[in-house]
């Protein structure tokens, strides 16, 4: 399979880098600094560039079979900012599958109706910019012709993968706390050969 990974420097996309070349994958990575890559492997190309540059991820996904997005919010709108360019660029290139890395804020809150976890009582964060920003991702994919599926996780500490955690489609798993980017990564890259959360929110914890 090729696959097309956005964010492969951040800790989950790394991960995820990590197990697609492990199961000879070809890899492209669209990223800004080519000198964070520490893995040396034949199915690897590297490209630098900027998911803002529209002309960058056209390149990045040209053949591919899918991507994965691990980009995360960065303290600025470059997450919101990016996700038109990348939706127009797949759409244009025929490809449909879209796996990306969002967070449990945007999953359905069981304490308030009709509000996300974020906006509603259910979150414990103060500051909701984060969310907001994958809240903008997920209006957009709806809204596109994409076979997306947003993996989100809660708190998510540093780890390897276990392979045991919970799942559910559009609520985080009750009593979730944490699960740990390894998992994380595995999950997420799990969802390449699946169609059961296509056009779904899934909330990983254990």
């Amino acid at each position: 399979m090729k696959i097309t990974i956005l964010g492969m420097t951040g800790r989950v996309g790394s991960q995820i880098a990590a197990l697609a070349l492990q199961d000879k994958n070809q890899v492209t990575g669209l990223v800004r600094s080519p000198e964070k890559i520490t893995v040396a492997d034949d199915n690897l190309t590297v490209i630098k560039g900027n998911v803002l540059d529209k002309e960058n991820i056209e390149q990045a996904v040209r053949g591919a079979d899918a991507v994965i997005s691990a980009l995360n919010t960065d303290g600025d709108d470059t997450l919101s900012k990016s996700m038109p360019l990348i939706i127009e660029a797949m759409e244009e290139a025929g490809v449909n599958r879209l796996v990306s890395i969002g967070t449990a804020g945007i999953l359905e809150s069981r304490i308030d109706a009709d509000r996300l976890r974020y906006q509603s009582s259910e979150s414990k964060r103060r500051l909701t910019r984060a969310a907001e920003e994958h809240h903008k991702v997920f209006d957009l994919l709806e809204t596109s012709g994409l076979d997306w599926t947003i993996v989100c996780p809660t708190y998510l500490p540093d780890g390897k993968a276990v392979g045991e955690y919970r799942e559910e489609r559009n609520f985080l798993p009750e009593n979730g706390k944490q699960i740990s980017v390894g998992d994380t990564a595995h999950f997420a890259y799990s969802q390449l050969g699946s169609d059961v959360y296509v056009k779904s929110r899934v909330g990983l914890a254990y």
